[in-house]
């Protein structure tokens, strides 16, 4: 297996899903093959008769002071929440560079960067109805920062003092990935030292299901919440929506080495494409996601005999689920491994990619592969070997991370051990 030579490592995870409030419990849920999809207890899913009444919500609420929850938008607050865990696992607070006790990283070679797919919608949708039955005094002041898409970006780049730049890659339920793919460029350039890299999505309201729902994406199983998202079964129907949020601090190599930092893996490489197909539906071909894979192979410096897992996007629609299968055959071959964490997450959207990530990480670290949870009669055109029923014991040399979006968006990371 060949190196570049220069490298990109993970230092610090943080993440709050459906499964749990961190990783550890993330992760727990991922290879217990639990389902975090539960009936949606609202008003509003009766008095819109929406035919979809399930979702993947967060298992705990963002724990932040009142004052700070009310000046943020639910997917800047679950931002900085996995943020905060993410730094905090990579130590890069309490382990002071110099005898003075400056930070150890300069916020001038700090950068941070967040996608999401729809951003502050929740904040949008309720503002502008206080506008219309209160008025506009009724208004929050702070609107504006909490609605726009670059928000949970800024806020978390306010956080750690990030003046190397932050950036809000928005790409569909490609987001979170592409986040990490930007990170790895502009360390791998040296124009940072460190990355806080991510994605957060919490849009769980009538439009978006609704939007969904006619776009004929979603998951129908209400009288069996946990059963619903079932990627590669053949009685999969489509996804189930979801909220969360997953950040991944990055690192030189060499900055990391300095500063005596536990490296949990590498970021060996990135590729990103796009399908120029469909404004939804992937290209049932797999072109421009083999291409992609293809990318961060070459990136990475690997050979495809070097992958021996796939952390797939897999949605549970009809026509992705194949697809992609199709794309790791043609980029990859047919002895990967594959997983589907949104049988477990549901799709956390802009969040996925970044969730989906770590999950790659600790998988090459641990050596298990999760299960895809709701599995049970694999699609007969899936001829690829999928984990299910429970976690698999392996010794893995690389991973891949696919994440895929509307709009024809295709990043793929490839992570190898530390």
């Amino acid at each position: 297996m060949s190196s570049t030579g220069q490298g990109v490592v993970v230092t610090g995870m943080g993440a709050t899903t459906p499964l749990g409030g961190d990783v550890a419990t993330t992760w727990d849920g991922l290879l217990a093959g639990r389902s975090g999809v539960s009936k949606l207890e609202k008003d509003w899913v009766d008095t819109f008769e929406l035919p979809v009444k399930i979702a993947a919500q967060l298992a705990e609420e963002p724990d932040l002071k009142r004052v700070e929850a009310r000046r943020l938008d639910r997917s800047e607050q679950t931002a900085i929440v996995a943020a905060r865990e993410a730094w905090a696992h990579a130590d890069l607070g309490d382990y002071p560079s110099t005898e003075d006790g400056s930070p150890q990283v300069d916020g001038l070679r700090l950068a941070v960067i967040v996608g999401t797919g729809i951003g502050g919608a929740l904040t949008l949708l309720g503002q502008d109805d206080l506008l219309e039955q209160q008025g506009l005094r009724k208004v929050a002041v702070l609107t504006i920062p909490m609605l726009m898409p670059n928000g949970p970006a800024a806020h978390v780049g306010l956080e750690f003092g990030a003046a190397a730049g932050v950036h809000a890659p928005v790409s569909a339920c490609a987001s979170g990935a592409e986040a990490l793919a930007w990170g790895w460029r502009m360390l791998m350039a040296d124009e940072v030292d460190v990355v806080v890299a991510g994605g957060t999505e919490a849009c769980i309201a009538p439009i978006t299901l609704a939007g969904f729902t006619q776009a004929r994406t979603m998951a129908l199983r209400n009288d069996e919440p946990e059963r619903a998202s079932r990627p590669f079964d053949t009685g999969r129907n489509g996804f189930v929506l979801g909220e969360g949020a997953g950040m991944v601090v990055l690192e030189r190599e060499e900055f990391a080495k300095g500063r005596g930092a536990t490296v949990h893996g590498r970021l060996a490489g990135i590729g990103t494409s796009a399908d120029a197909y469909h404004i939804t539906a992937p290209d049932p071909e797999g072109t421009g996601q083999s291409r992609a894979i293809a990318a961060a192979l070459r990136t990475a410096g690997l050979d495809p005999a070097d992958v021996g897992h796939v952390n797939c996007h897999a949605t549970a629609t009809n026509v992705g689920d194949v697809a992609e299968t199709v794309a790791v055959k043609k980029a990859i071959g047919d002895h990967p491994v594959l997983t589907a964490p949104k049988g477990s997450l549901g799709h956390l959207l802009g969040a996925a990619g970044a969730v989906e990530a770590i999950a790659t990480i600790l998988s090459v670290r641990e050596g298990l592969i999760p299960p895809t949870a709701n599995l049970e009669e694999l699609d007969p055109d899936v001829t690829l070997d999928v984990v299910a029923g429970e976690a698999r014991k392996t010794t893995l040399d690389a991973a891949i991370s696919d994440s895929f979006g509307f709009g024809g968006h295709n990043v793929c990371l490839a992570f190898t051990p530390a």
